[in-house]
């Protein structure tokens, strides 16, 4: 039986990309023209202290859940690293929001990306219409071809053929589009009933593929260099508001040249010229979505959520891989091109990237810029890994536009936000098997004005772990020692106050122990302990070297 209705249910639109740092996009101080995001920043809030869980798995199984990722089944990825909280599935003791507000009454689809399953070729009750959703266009694996992507599937039935047979087929256009249709049907086939649309980005993921008119129109935006654009970046940010100008800006990261003496430049530019047109083409794309919405008289009933997985990406394809190791081992990538051409892989300076016969990446220094003002990348726990714009848009409910909102949050809030406003029951128990509490605070409060957050935010990825509470963050970048900041002081984490605050450094850290053995985080070295005992360690000893 469907929960009781509650007068005028918002539809929900929840838009997550892949692999996009803290400030690429204009609102957030970029140079990447977003004028739809804009738009909805504009006219809803923006919210500076949002944090995901640094990696696309586990953030996308929190977000969808209201839980820590461990809590799950994906404690990493979509590869089992064996013992419980690390399987690579969803678990059974976790509903999605898909889930949650069918049983409220609510149509369901996702478009896009999904990367909670394991079986990439198989529908088990772990894919999108086993777990809620009524309809499900995207693909189950979390990388690849734009132009041709593996595992393209539609309901249960793999659609790579579709792909194969369009010779204009790009993913993020499919994603966009597809989001598109089906809000135009829901609101001609299922009138006055609410609706939830989960679109799930690729974009800016490596490899490098984008439309040569996209990348056309960033030539030489990005000549400058990494340097002057982490400098002219952080400026704007300063003056938007999102960064506290008592923050410093952190160093370029010491592995890379200053811009100057950087060799290939004209092929570095290119490399950020093509992440900056998959942005670019994702904004467009969420053009169409809203246009949908406006069209059939959508919007004002509709809250639009928008963040990133994970902070910006410093991993380089290395020149010397194969597309063995990419296809067998992580079946990410296809080995030609549709037309049947072989795909060049790795980041080789006389291949410009953008095309679909190339796979590369953009590299640290980029992600660096990606990042400003903070430091490292996806898989740590740093600001810089966790760090993601948030922008929510409701004109029903959120008139107070273009403001900012500096109350911390982080992704399990989501689904706590989406109870509270639309008045589903979360379940104590789902197709017979007991449900975790959620873990998230709604972020409904905040919508009038700014808020203040009190409860404890925790983190942990392969043995980088956080815990913040109020304006104290402790952080470990595995397998070094615990670091202390004051995010009000000093948010780029620059001045490690560990010494002089011992006692606080033992509650903090009493606090995520606590919090670890709650939520079934298992410390690194003892997990790859109990792979090797059962001969199965190759995937982490490949991550740590």
């Amino acid at each position: 039986m469907p929960d009781a209705p509650t007068s005028k249910r918002p539809n929900i639109v929840l838009i997550l990309n892949d692999d996009m740092g803290f400030s690429d996009i204009g609102c957030y101080g970029g140079e990447i023209e977003t004028p739809n995001l804009d738009r909805l920043a504009a006219n809803g809030l923006r919210y500076s202290q949002f944090y995901n869980t640094a990696r696309c798995s586990p953030s996308r199984a929190s977000l969808l859940t209201g839980l820590h990722p461990h809590q799950t089944g994906i404690g990493i990825l979509t590869y089992s690293t064996g013992p419980e909280g690390y399987a690579g599935n969803l678990n059974k003791n976790c509903v999605t929001i898909a889930e949650v507000l069918r049983k409220a009454g609510y149509r369901t689809r996702l478009t896009g990306k999904w990367h909670v399953a394991s079986n990439l070729t198989e529908p088990t009750d772990t894919w999108p219409l086993q777990r809620g959703f009524d309809e499900f266009y995207g693909t189950i694996i979390g990388a690849g071809s734009f132009y041709w992507p593996n595992t393209l599937t539609r309901g249960n039935a793999n659609a790579e053929h579709e792909a194969v047979e369009d010779p204009n087929f790009f993913y993020t256009d499919a994603i966009s589009d597809e989001a598109a249709d089906f809000i135009h049907r829901h609101a001609r086939d299922n009138p006055g009933t609410p609706f939830f649309q989960y679109v799930a980005y690729t974009a800016p993921h490596w490899p490098l593929h984008a439309h040569p008119e996209d990348i056309a129109k960033y030539k030489g935006r990005f000549d400058a260099g990494w340097d002057t654009l982490r400098e002219e970046r952080l400026a704007r940010m300063i003056k938007a508001g999102i960064i506290h100008p008592n923050w410093k800006l952190t160093e370029r990261d010491p592995t890379q040249p200053p811009w100057t003496d950087a060799q290939e430049r004209e092929w570095l530019a290119r490399c950020m010229e093509v992440y900056a047109a998959q942005i670019d083409r994702m904004d467009q794309g969420i053009g169409r979505v809203l246009k949908a919405l406006e069209d059939t008289g959508q919007m004002d009933d509709t809250l639009v959520i928008f963040l990133s997985d994970n902070g910006a990406c410093a991993e380089d394809i290395p020149d010397d891989v194969t597309p063995q190791v990419l296809v067998e081992d992580l079946m990410i990538a296809q080995e030609k091109t549709r037309d049947g051409r072989p795909v060049r892989f790795g980041n080789i300076p006389e291949i410009m990237p953008g095309a679909e016969d190339t796979y590369q990446s953009y590299g640290v220094a980029w992600a660096n810029l990606s990042n400003t003002p903070f430091r490292l990348y996806k898989h740590w726990v740093h600001e810089g890994g966790i760090a993601t714009p948030l922008i929510l848009h409701w004109p029903a409910r959120i008139t107070a536009g273009g403001e900012l909102r500096h109350m911390p949050g982080q992704l399990p809030d989501i689904m706590a936000t989406i109870l509270d406003i639309t008045g589903a029951a979360y379940p104590q128990t789902h197709a017979g098997n007991d449900i975790l509490p959620c873990e998230g605070e709604s972020l409904a409060r905040s919508f009038p004005q700014d808020d203040t957050r009190d409860t404890p935010m925790f983190w942990e990825h392969e043995g980088n772990a956080a815990v913040r509470v109020g304006q104290w963050k402790l952080v470990r970048k595995y397998p070094g020692p615990w670091e202390l900041y004051d995010m009000e002081a000093d948010r780029t984490e620059l001045h490690d106050l560990s010494a002089e605050h011992p006692e606080r450094v033992t509650e903090m850290i009493a606090l995520y122990q606590a919090w670890a053995e709650r939520c079934g985080v298992i410390p690194r070295e003892k997990i790859l302990e109990l792979m090797k005992a059962q001969g199965a360690a190759a995937f982490w000893e490949e991550e740590e070297a």
